[in-house]
């Protein structure tokens, strides 16, 4: 599970494109051999609503437009964000993973308890080897990151860190993703902004994993840091593409052929986590999104990785009795 952890955080963490974040990399999915692609792009299209990021879902007179967004900036969301305006101008609320209530409860649960991102444990160089605690300094101090610092944080959170490649530091200081970018939007045009989930939710997921887990996914996560920005740039060109289900496929095959791995192994660990950390968190998400389009139109901007697959957003929608077309 660890490994498949390690591809998770790349996806939701590692959106740093080229134009805004320096990082120079090559599509590992344009790199492929063609029958190697092709047999992806198949994997790929066996599952619900594989390939877009604008969709409609209406029942009745209710009326969900649901915008698969990437967290990061780049110059490529301004077309998006010029289709998406009108649509968040004519709704009643624009519903995000955690709109400014929820970013306030964490910026004060952080300032009250700044442990949150500690562990309780042993430090990491007590329980990693000394060359492993190495490469791990030398991973960090590229981030601008102390690793005597970091040593003290719990290990999921040193993953995700790791999963940002360094010529994407700079990136993270500009929060104009989709999502804010949909949120700014909103604010100027007087519609609410509401949070699907909790703040803490993302910390109560990591938390399930045992200690050995979290450690491995940092020892898995460096024979990649010469790779990441190729992953980085792949991750942010298959987005914009409207393919982000293509990328997850890539990865749950590339982990076939991972030391120690069968394809039997590495697909049920990528189902475990598939539920753990996106379709639990979508079926949440769904009462609130109904009660939510029975006020009025809404909009529903998420992590485009929530959007395709059996136990997407777009797969429960239609289970629901909506009628889902796309706006693509």
């Amino acid at each position: 599970m660890a490994r498949l952890t390690k591809f998770l955080c790349a996806f939701f963490f590692l959106a740093a494109p080229a134009a805004e974040a320096a990082c120079s990399g090559t599509d590992l999915i344009a790199a492929m051999p063609p029958e190697a692609q092709a047999r992806l792009e198949a994997e790929a299209a066996r599952q619900p609503f594989a390939r877009g990021n604008l969709w409609r879902a209406t029942r009745g007179a209710e009326e969900i437009t649901v915008a698969g967004t990437y967290h990061l900036a780049d110059p490529r969301h301004e077309a998006n964000l010029d289709r998406l305006r009108p649509l968040i101008e004519g709704a009643t609320a624009l519903l995000v993973e955690a709109g400014p209530d929820e970013e306030a409860r964490l910026k004060e649960a952080m300032a009250k308890n700044p442990s949150l991102m500690l562990s309780d444990g042993p430090t990491l160089p007590e329980v990693l080897s000394e060359e492993e605690w190495k490469t791990l300094s030398e991973a960090l101090r590229a981030r601008g990151i102390p690793p005597v610092l970091a040593s003290k944080f719990e290990p999921w959170y040193v993953s995700m860190t790791l999963a940002l490649p360094p010529c994407a530091i700079e990136a993270t200081k500009n929060p104009d993703g989709l999502d804010k970018l949909a949120m700014r939007e909103a604010r100027k045009a007087g519609v609410p902004v509401r949070s699907l989930e909790p703040w803490n939710t993302v910390f109560e997921l990591f938390g399930e994993l045992t200690p050995e887990e979290q450690l491995a996914m940092i020892r898995t996560a460096l024979p990649l840091e010469d790779r990441v920005e190729d992953l980085s740039v792949t991750l942010a060109d298959r987005y914009f593409s409207g393919e982000s289900r293509l990328v997850w496929e890539y990865m749950r095959l590339q982990s076939h052929d991972m030391p120690g791995y069968t394809a039997e192994a590495a697909d049920a660990e990528f189902a475990r986590m598939e539920q753990t950390l996106i379709s639990r968190r979508n079926k949440a998400w769904l009462p609130v999104i109904e009660k939510a389009a029975t006020e009025g139109p809404v909009i529903v901007a998420v992590g485009a990785l929530h959007l395709p697959g059996r136990q997407g957003i777009l797969e429960l929608l239609s289970v629901a009795g909506y009628e889902v077309r796309p706006l693509d």
